[in-house]
């Protein structure tokens, strides 16, 4: 038998299972009300729409829609995104500065193979999206973690951490960012903050990713500007996925840099898949071009802000006052979190959760450095409203009997 260790390439080597997909083998039972994926809504999926216009590509010009397209994307799927972010973000880009990816996750595969060398410091959020930590230890970055807020990353431990990387001389990279209703924290980073880290970027030359999964889907509050809007020279990477705001499956996202970034990350993508798929592209672009786009995104806000609110008053109501506990209040996206006293253990509580057929993602594996034992993320957008009531009555349950645990008393925890 081969020893099939020893001849894997480092990449391979470093590249580790996700967490969040183990655990949700776990899951997969149909009594289990699964706070856990980042799933969207299946019942917002734009189904008839989207049979409609595929029948219309492939009768009327299937030639495009089933060959092998440009690496860096169908200039119909560019022209839309040009058009979209010139509306909605006021930032006028040209297509030599935009890649479609096969999702975001393509994009930030490929940040990491264009920037990373082994052992190369990087600055990440703590708690920071799983999904790129994986793309970039894969690659070998040593992740170096800044401390966030409620106003999302701090900008006075970026400054010091940055100060102390360039007084030892060390050769790193780039800041990782989910500015918008944070994957998992759910927390924005404020206007201020992003001036602030944008400048910081600028007197320290260093590249800063903008991972915006979510930013469209706000329900509520002051959208501050994209950082990519922000930067006058050019050192923002801006990544986006229609997959949150679309559907999953057609695999969909687009990277905004400057061109000589864009075409570094164009080539590598030649190696990995030569394209992303035409077909696809060109559903996302007849979706928007026809005006479905707008009207689609707004009843995403609509639908996951009343789940977003059943979800707090469910909190409210189940979870013990008075212990310590706290949880975030996103003004969008897909998630909250949920911070229990530190002396509590969410990697130990997820089992007995399942026990209680509800399950959450663990905190402890958004933190680069293994901290935040004491966290969960909670998805709001994929249950049904009547499920998020019992599934975090039945969280509630668990997490009171191991209150009670500690406190070595068997009296019954105060609900509000």
């Amino acid at each position: 038998m081969i020893d099939l260790v020893k001849n894997l390439a480092a990449v391979n080597r470093r590249t580790k299972t996700s967490v969040i997909r183990e655990l949700l083998k776990l899951t997969n039972k149909s009594e289990i009300i699964s706070f856990a994926g980042g799933l969207p809504d299946p019942q917002t999926f734009p189904s008839e729409v989207l049979a409609e216009i595929a029948a219309d590509i492939l009768r009327t010009d299937s030639r495009t829609a089933l060959q092998y397209g440009p690496t860096e994307g169908l200039p119909e799927l560019k022209d839309q995104i040009i058009r979209l972010l010139r509306e909605d973000e006021g930032i006028i880009i040209k297509s030599e500065n935009l890649l479609v990816t096969t999702a975001s996750q393509q994009a930030l595969e490929l940040v990491g193979k264009t920037f990373i060398d082994s052992m190369d410091p990087i600055l990440v959020e703590l708690p920071s999206y799983i999904g790129g930590l994986q793309a970039f230890n894969a690659y070998g970055a040593k992740m170096i973690g800044v401390l966030g807020d409620d106003d999302g990353l701090r900008v006075d431990d970026l400054e010091s951490k940055l100060q102390r990387l360039r007084d030892e001389e060390e050769h790193y990279k780039f800041v990782y960012i989910v500015p918008d209703f944070q994957n998992p924290s759910g927390v924005t980073l404020s206007e201020e903050r992003r001036r602030k880290v944008v400048r910081l970027a600028e007197m320290y030359s260093v590249l800063v990713i903008e991972d915006s999964p979510y930013r469209a889907i706000r329900f509520e509050g002051k959208q501050p500007h994209m950082m990519f809007k922000l930067g006058r020279t050019g050192n923002v990477i801006s990544t986006f996925t229609f997959s949150k705001t679309l559907a999953p499956s057609l695999r969909l996202g687009f990277v905004v840099a400057h061109e000589a970034i864009i075409r570094r990350m164009a080539i590598l993508k030649q190696s990995m898949d030569l394209c992303t798929s035409s077909l696809n592209q060109l559903l996302a672009a007849e979706f928007l071009k026809r005006g479905f786009y707008k009207d689609h995104v707004a009843k995403l806000r609509r639908i996951y802000k009343v789940k977003k609110d059943a979800m707090l008053r469910a909190l409210e109501r189940h979870m013990p006052e008075g212990e310590g506990i706290q949880w975030t209040k996103p003004e969008g996206g897909l998630f909250l979190w949920v911070r229990l006293p530190a002396y509590m253990n969410a990697d130990e509580l997820f089992y007995e959760a399942v026990k209680e057929n509800v399950a959450y993602v663990i905190g402890s594996a958004f933190h680069c450095d293994g901290s935040g034992r004491n966290t969960m993320r909670l998805n709001f957008s994929y249950p049904m409203e009547e499920q998020i009531e019992e599934g975090i009555r039945r969280l509630a349950k668990v997490v009171k009997a191991n209150l009670q645990k500690k406190q070595g008393t068997r009296q019954p925890a105060v609900s509000r």
